[in-house]
């Protein structure tokens, strides 16, 4: 299976794989994990298991604290509008559908 078929949750990166993926130190993901910036699963062995959506989350915290100067508070603020953006753009999308296929059928 190539990583485009996985699902985007499935947890299957130790961290020291999501650590270099991402370009940090282990130690930042074990802090960003303790003050709730991300929630990767655990193993039956409470192994840290990352997936794809854990590292694009890590890939835009980085992004916001190295590139665009904000703090760890910053950066949780701006994720979390960005996800809200994402779910609201979602929703208008399903409600256009409906909405379309309410009119296909009025005709």
């Amino acid at each position: 299976m190539t990583t485009e078929e996985q699902p985007r949750d499935e947890p299957c990166y130790v961290i020291s794989i999501a650590a270099r993926m991402v370009g940090l130190h282990a130690q930042t993901l074990r802090y960003y994990e303790r003050v709730g910036l991300v929630w990767p699963s655990r193993s039956q062995g409470r192994q840290r298991l990352y997936s794809q959506a854990d590292i694009d989350r890590l890939r835009r915290i980085k992004t916001y604290t190295e590139e665009l100067g904000m703090n760890l508070a910053g950066a949780e603020v701006a994720i979390k509008l960005v996800d809200r953006i994402e779910e609201l753009e979602a929703r208008v999308d399903t409600l256009t559908a409906q909405l379309k296929e309410a009119r296909a059928r009025k005709r």
